[in-house]
């Protein structure tokens, strides 16, 4: 490994309000020599990359690592593997570098997959995880449902989980919080209705977003709602 080899880091920007960055990301942005965010096939914008261009400074180079939205094993890793090389050609060059995700860089976050496939080409690579602002705390906020309290359990549990997974989860604690809302809201909210949480719940869209959305229950809330959307789940209220 080089002496001078640069840091990457994985800088998390947030739930999507350009407030509730971090004030060290906001220094590490200010100083890297490069900028990398993802990519994918289905979507060239990167609400990240528009959080954290207003905080870099002029000129500062900007990389997209394609992420393919496949399932296929080989394909993914022949993506992880050639991004991960681009980023190791940076950092040998003495050159500090971002990767910028929303919420944290290491919950549910490309940068996991980033992270693990440069340490795979190269253990000694300097990597440092910046933590971000998730959904779960920023919804909980926003609709004044606090996620656990004195001895109470909490998950987040993915909604493209199996049903029976989720309703495992749901069973097991107190609350939770369903990220990965919008792919499957009708199973989901189907489990919620058949074990009487449903009304209950908090579905939250588009924070800190035009069109921010705050629904008690689910039974308004249309089959295919945005990305951007959680259901925060609470046995009992509070």
């Amino acid at each position: 490994m080089n002496d001078t080899q640069g840091t990457l880091y994985g800088l998390g920007m947030g739930p999507g309000d350009p407030d509730l960055v971090t004030l060290k990301a906001v220094k590490i942005l200010a100083g890297v020599d490069v900028v990398f965010a993802a990519a994918s096939t289905k979507n060239d914008y990167s609400l990240a990359l528009a959080i954290a261009s207003g905080h870099l400074p002029e000129n500062t180079p900007v990389v997209r690592l394609d992420f393919p939205m496949t399932r296929d094993p080989a394909a993914l890793q022949r993506a992880w593997r050639a991004n991960a090389a681009l980023t190791l050609e940076t950092l040998r060059q003495g050159r500090d570098a971002a990767f910028v995700t929303l919420g944290d860089p290491m919950t549910y976050s490309t940068f996991g997959y980033l992270r693990r496939a440069v340490l795979a080409l190269d253990p000694a690579a300097k990597v440092v995880a910046v933590p971000g602002i998730t959904a779960p705390q920023a919804a909980a906020a926003a609709a004044g449902q606090t996620l656990a309290e004195s001895g109470e359990s909490f998950a987040v549990v993915s909604g493209v989980a199996e049903t029976g997974a989720i309703r495992a989860v749901l069973q097991a604690v107190d609350s939770a919080a369903i990220l990965k809302a919008y792919r499957c809201l009708p199973r989901i909210r189907d489990l919620l209705s058949e074990m009487g949480l449903q009304e209950n719940a908090r579905f939250v869209t588009k924070l800190g977003m035009p069109g921010e959305r705050i629904n008690v229950g689910l039974g308004d809330v249309e089959d295919n709602p945005s990305y951007f959307s959680l259901i925060l789940v609470k046995k009992q209220a509070g």
